[in-house]
């Protein structure tokens, strides 16, 4: 909930206790805090935890109180919504989840969406206008280099890239050859890379955004920040404006629900805010408790997830039916993706690229000869998952485009789950035999 400072037009009998951060000069930690942040059990009959609030609507006391809100909603006051309105703006599950996300990379303001997409979505359609230009790494999500070159591409956006592992002097040369063609309106970022592992230099693009844009009108850095987020890499601290989260990985982590969100400065959320109040891409009471209850488990899930993929990589090394194991950990000392590493990152995750020796045949036959790990897409759940991305999550991407960014019909992605580790590798083991 907001605090009680911005609350001034919520009646005193709705206000929620405030949660405390930290006791005494001791800083609570985000694993502690999402056990009830942002909750008061006083106003929900004294429940431990939140009930799922399934209401379209909700009842102002005094029709002034109503006016206030509404000029919160719509933009007329600065502030943004002091209380609940309509479950299209807000409600009480999404705004206790998105006071519980700002928390792990310290952000003042946090959005919940219906999907990963449509938080992506939300924030293009908030960013960009006709005839401006969007810088990206690559790859990037299938779906969102399809949203950016075909969607947007009918609205005479258009866009440029550079590599994921690019340095300061390359990113530069793409930002400037994209003012040349028109506004750029925003830097796209996702790292690691979806399916590659690739890491972006989120400092190095930074230092060329602020280089290419002197002034206080500068186009946001948003990150997709899916694959190590929000354990292993907290893209804010090293100058991204505006993290984009596909809540139905490590943050849903059950493989049971679909959700995405955005973290970073109430000046970037804001525009985004307004117009997710106008299309409606807010996430569902439901999902929202759903999510609530993930957080709780997310720093335990992922670490395990990270010790259980350190185990199975170290056995797929070194495997004679194996070409190469794109893991994080596995970073030659020395190299560009190490430093940037070192720098952006706490862990290697457990979202990694295997590429097999062989091609289409081989990744297929690996993958039917599963038992244990799942033949789906997605990731960050708590079972292990591969598919092929070249024939599956990327199948829309033209083949010149994914042979330029390593998207090879060898490749599989693999997610490794929360399972025993020993059981794990005796299941690729046996995989591996068949192909």
């Amino acid at each position: 909930m907001e605090n009680e400072a911005e609350m001034s037009g919520v009646p005193a009998s709705r206000r929620p206790k405030q949660s405390p951060t930290q006791i005494g000069n001791h800083q609570l930690s985000p694993e502690t805090l999402m056990m009830g942040f942002g909750f008061d059990p006083t106003l929900s009959e004294g429940s431990l935890k939140a009930p799922i609030f399934l209401t379209s609507t909700f009842v102002f006391e005094t029709a002034a109180h109503g006016k206030r809100f509404f000029e919160g909603i719509t933009g007329k006051r600065p502030g943004g919504a002091e209380g609940l309105v309509y479950s299209r703006f807000n409600g009480p599950n999404q705004e206790i989840l998105e006071a519980r996300l700002k928390l792990w990379e310290g952000a003042e303001e946090a959005l919940a969406f219906s999907s990963g997409m449509s938080a992506i979505a939300t924030l293009l359609l908030t960013y960009a206008r006709p005839g401006d230009v969007i810088v990206h790494s690559g790859p990037l999500y299938a779906a969102t280099e399809t949203l950016i070159a075909k969607i947007l591409g009918q609205f005479g956006i258009t866009w440029l890239d550079f590599p994921a592992g690019a340095t300061q002097d390359e990113i530069a040369a793409v930002i400037e050859a994209a003012k040349a063609k028109g506004r750029l309106s925003l830097i796209y970022l996702e790292s690691p890379a979806n399916p590659t592992n690739a890491l972006v230099d989120v400092e190095a693009v930074r230092a060329a955004r602020d280089a290419a844009f002197p002034g206080d009108d500068k186009p946001p850095i948003a990150i997709d920040n899916t694959f190590l987020g929000p354990l292993w890499a907290k893209p804010l601290d090293q100058g991204a404006d505006i993290t984009v989260y596909s809540l139905t990985k490590y943050a849903g982590g059950h493989s049971d629900l679909v959700a995405g969100g955005l973290v970073g400065a109430k000046k970037f959320l804001l525009p985004i805010r307004m117009m997710r109040n106008t299309i409606g891409t807010i996430c569902d009471p439901n999902t929202a408790w759903m999510l609530l209850r993930s957080l709780e488990t997310l720093e335990l899930r992922m670490s395990r997830a990270g010790e259980n993929a350190a185990k199975v990589c170290a056995f797929l090394k070194d495997h004679p039916k194996v070409e190469s194991v794109g893991y994080l950990g596995f970073l030659e000392e020395g190299s560009r993706q190490a430093d940037i590493y070192k720098r952006h990152c706490t862990g290697a995750g457990s979202t990694f690229s295997l590429y097999l020796k062989g091609g289409e045949k081989e990744a297929f036959a690996f993958l039917d000869n599963l038992t244990i790990a799942h033949l789906a897409v997605s990731l960050g759940g708590t079972e292990t998952l591969a598919s092929a991305p070249a024939a599956m999550t990327h199948l829309s991407v033209p083949d010149e485009r994914k042979a330029a960014l390593g998207i090879t019909d060898n490749l599989v992605r693999i997610s490794i789950g929360v399972e025993n580790a020993d059981d794990l590798i005796a299941d690729f083991a046996h995989a591996l035999d068949a192909v």
